[in-house]
């Protein structure tokens, strides 16, 4: 279901989809009124929605689609010139599954909605996982290598760094994607991981996504982490269906070619 109060942009995020998932049946919306019809005649297995609607906003539809008593849960995912400001100021709720801004581009919105609809793994994709309790770590590492990924698994962000710096202005920079907890044990934290990417080695979002797992319900700290230069956030406990579609999607965002935003 895609639902948006512009018809251009509703036409637009269709056949991105039409052309990239072929065998999808496409259920388009206008309205908050609409779609609570439209869900009326039968489950849809995800809603793609975007921020502003004629009435309401996408939150609201988020909260009709979860409260439907016939509609199963559903991966609900706002698709906005303005995700990533809601994502850092926290303004998401718990009915949202996911984001997508659409600066990323067309391309980009394929990959993302490929990954919930059909998703693909990535041979040999190597995760750089930071966390120091063996439980949550073992866990953690099945979920991906169940998907198709090398873990790289550090108990503390030394000896990650320390992996990292090794590669240091070398084309192969060690890993693919960063994963790590927010709070370790350490004299560092999933947050001064991130600022050493960011800051100390220069690597972009495109160039060497990171993923911080946290437990933190303080919207404070998830923004701030976010501001530092996190890609995305995966709250604790971990949901795998999720956790692996946020780090295939940053995979395959790194392989993208940068392209122009979407049509607002």
């Amino acid at each position: 279901m895609v639902v948006d109060g512009s018809k251009l942009a509703r036409k637009l995020i269709g056949d991105v989809l039409a052309r990239e998932l072929p065998d999808a049946q496409l259920v388009l919306c206008g309205s908050i009124a609409e779609a609570r019809e439209a869900l009326a005649q039968g489950p849809v297995n995800l809603v793609t929605t975007s921020l502003v609607l004629p009435d309401g906003d996408g939150i609201a539809l988020a909260r009709t689609v979860r409260e439907g008593a016939v509609q199963t849960y559903v991966p609900i995912i706002v698709i906005s010139g303005e995700a990533q400001s809601h994502l850092e100021e926290r303004r998401f709720t718990e009915d949202v599954t996911d984001y997508f801004d659409k600066s990323l581009g067309h391309s980009a919105l394929a990959a993302f909605i490929r990954g919930y609809v059909q998703p693909e793994p990535i041979p040999d994709a190597r995760v750089l996982y930071v966390e120091d309790s063996r439980v949550v770590a073992l866990a953690t590492k099945r979920m991906l290598e169940r998907h198709g990924m090398k873990v790289l698994h550090f108990v503390g962000v030394e000896e990650a760094l320390e992996h990292l710096d090794a590669h240091r202005g070398q084309d192969d920079i060690g890993t693919d994607v960063v994963l790590t907890d927010v709070y370790l044990k350490g004299a560092l934290e999933g947050k001064d991981l991130v600022q050493h990417v960011r800051h100390g080695l220069g690597y972009g979002k495109r160039r060497l996504p990171v993923l911080v797992m946290t437990g933190d319900a303080n919207p404070d700290n998830q923004s701030a982490l976010l501001r530092e230069g996190a890609n995305d956030l995966v709250m604790k406990p971990i949901e795998e269906r999720l956790l692996i579609t946020k780090t295939l999607f940053q995979l395959r965002l790194s392989q993208l070619p940068e392209q122009r935003a979407m049509d607002r």
